[in-house]
């Protein structure tokens, strides 16, 4: 079967796929510049810009980030977005993910207007005033819910105050990489798996004009998108499945991390952003579970949740600090995120992210799903 093309607003793109926003360093502009050279939408994350380009910003003695301004930092947003749609060629669409929880949302959300932006995602919370932020921009505005409930607030809000609705949704389910929009007990039980979530989100949907539904959280494979695209979906969205490729702007031992996981490594965490998180266990990951508190206090004032700091420290770690070290290739110091199925990646490698596509829309065999396909294994670099 081949797969319909997705429309959003203005955006058409060939391939159904939105490759998801991840952060910090894992989506910027060589991942989401490529994805949409292939045709599909390529996602910049907007958070911890600042270590994108160091140069550009103020840092302590460590290279963190000082404050929000140069953690979320506008003129590194606008540069990453701007190389991708280079690298795209022209091709596909670029998208923002702007976490709603993020510290200057508001001016992040027109940064990235202001660079050209074709969409903005934003979950990890209600994103209610985001059109106020836009100004009327011809940008297309797709929040991120775990619920109809959630879907029907939005609905109401935006038509209510701003006389619009999104123009696509994105059900993300709990088995997604980060942070989980539901509680740590519910992301185990059956009613909360995307599957049972998705009838009534695209029911709702339905009611509010059929807004475009994309499913998130636990998608792999071609099969797994056309289950839902012959049920009404517009659309799927994709994050862990792109860490190993070529492009993906994380390092080289952050995929390696990914492909050397176990399915027990990769777990749930209490974040300070205050949802569950999902990680892939590793050296500080045991010194947490062990009882040592790893915080070294407020910095970058990243997310407003955690109230700067008192949330870290509680939970014992600051997120901006633990995924800027992952980006930096911190094997001990850093906390590595992954999808609950990122352990299947082992069998498949590091490839392009052509490949990668061509995979995800039947031309080509998936080796994740290969019973007999011999395990690639790559040596970690410590």
């Amino acid at each position: 079967m081949n797969l319909p093309k997705l429309r959003i607003r203005h955006i058409e793109v060939d391939i159904p796929i939105i490759q998801g926003g991840m952060g910090v360093g894992l989506s910027w502009e060589n991942l989401a510049g490529s994805v949409a050279a292939c045709g599909a939408i390529g996602v910049v994350s907007a958070v911890g810009t600042g270590y994108r380009h160091p140069d550009m910003v103020k840092r302590d003695k460590f290279g963190r980030p000082i404050g929000s301004y140069n953690i979320h930092h506008p003129e590194s947003l606008k540069r990453i977005i701007r190389d991708a749609k280079i690298i795209s060629g022209g091709k596909g669409a670029i998208g923002v993910n702007i976490l709603a929880a993020i510290t200057d949302y508001d001016r992040v959300a027109r940064d990235a207007v202001e660079a050209g932006a074709d969409l903005i995602i934003s979950g990890a919370g209600l994103p209610l005033k985001l059109p106020q932020y836009v100004d009327g921009a011809d940008v297309a505005l797709v929040p991120i819910v775990s619920s109809a409930r959630a879907l029907n607030l939005i609905c109401r809000t935006w038509k209510k105050r701003y006389g619009r609705l999104p123009d696509a949704v994105v059900l993300e389910g709990p088995k997604s990489g980060g942070h989980q929009g539901f509680k740590y007990e519910d992301c185990f039980k059956k009613e909360y798996q995307l599957k049972s979530l998705f009838p009534s989100v695209l029911e709702e949907a339905k009611r509010w004009g059929n807004i475009p539904v994309i499913v998130a959280g636990g998608v792999w494979s071609y099969k797994d998108i056309l289950w839902f695209i012959e049920r009404g979906a517009a659309g799927v969205q994709m994050a862990t499945r792109f860490i190993a490729t070529h492009e993906c702007d994380a390092p080289l031992i952050y995929k390696e991390i990914v492909l050397e996981s176990k399915k027990e490594d990769i777990m749930l965490l209490k974040s300070p952003v205050g949802y569950p998180l999902r990680v892939i266990r590793t050296p500080f990951i045991e010194k947490l579970l062990g009882g040592i508190n790893g915080w070294k206090g407020c910095v970058s004032h990243c997310v407003t949740p955690c109230n700067k700091g008192e949330e870290a420290k509680k939970v014992g770690f600051c997120i901006a600090d633990r995924l800027g070290a992952a980006w930096l290739g911190n094997y001990e110091e850093g906390i590595f995120i992954s999808g609950a199925n990122g352990y299947r990646l082992k069998k498949q490698g590091i490839i392009h992210v052509r490949d990668l596509i061509d995979i995800l829309t039947g031309k080509k065999e998936d080796p994740t799903l290969s019973k007999d396909k011999k395990r690639i294994i790559v040596p970690l670099q410590m």
